[in-house]
């Protein structure tokens, strides 16, 4: 049998035993390093964030959303208005413009032109009635037009024509009661294709058995129609009719 050798290192007086358990010790305390040194935490510190926490976010996000859209509608829905304001303000007469009317002075304005401009229009309308009986009275007893005023009389049918503005054109036809002559409805038909479109006509029919029409047209276009003109158009096509009905 092999006798035991003495320990290679000396243990300093400390028993066999002891040092077994150091060095058990040792072994232990190096694992229990080991482990920690495997599970080392993290840098950044984890915080707990509850479901409802979370949801508290999610509705608080939602209604400042929601604000923030009311907002932004409000604003759109004052703009608006204003604009509406400053048009119907840009209506008033020129004088009005000067002032710097707020929006409630701006409606009593606007509440009273209204008055004020249909008394115009209706000062207007009778002025015009005034113009074109005037014309007819000038027909009918032949007095010679002025300037770019013309006149025709022929037995049968006789007709004016006359410059108002710029693009518009009074014409007053004289003519028998007579179913021969050509229907006024023809006779529109035939200034429309010229171009003429007819914003206004009168007719009425004297003592004496004939009818007037006055006719108030408008040139449409860049087209010209001079007063001279149109009344050569509507006269040839009065007297082609008299010519086919004698």
């Amino acid at each position: 049998m092999l006798a035991l050798s003495p320990p290679l290192f000396s243990t300093f007086g400390w028993p066999f035993e002891d040092s077994t358990s150091h060095e058990q010790n040792y072994n232990y305390r190096g694992t229990e390093t080991s482990e920690s040194f495997l599970h080392f935490p993290s840098t950044q510190p984890q915080i707990g964030v509850s479901e409802s926490t979370v949801l508290s976010v999610r509705n608080g996000d939602s209604t400042m959303v929601k604000k923030l859209n009311h907002n932004a509608s409000e604003r759109d829905r004052r703009k608006r208005i204003n604009n509406l304001y400053s048009t119907l303000r840009s209506l008033l007469p020129a004088a009005d413009h000067k002032k710097k009317l707020s929006i409630p002075a701006t409606v009593t304005r606007v509440l009273k032109y209204i008055p004020e401009l249909q008394k115009e229009v209706e000062k207007l309308v009778k002025k015009k009635e005034e113009l074109l009986s005037r014309i007819s009275r000038q027909a009918d007893l032949g007095v010679p037009e002025r300037q770019r005023k013309v006149a025709f009389r022929s037995t049968l049918s006789a007709v004016s024509a006359s410059r108002l503005g710029d693009g518009e054109v009074v014409s007053q036809i004289s003519t028998v009661n007579d179913n021969n002559n050509i229907p006024l409805s023809e006779v529109l038909l035939n200034l429309e294709e010229d171009g003429l479109l007819l914003l206004n006509s009168s007719s009425f029919q004297s003592s004496g058995g004939k009818i007037f029409h006055n006719l108030h047209l408008q040139v449409q276009g860049s087209q010209k129609m001079e007063p001279e003109m149109l009344r050569e158009k509507l006269l040839s096509l009065y007297e082609k009719r008299e010519e086919l009905f004698p």
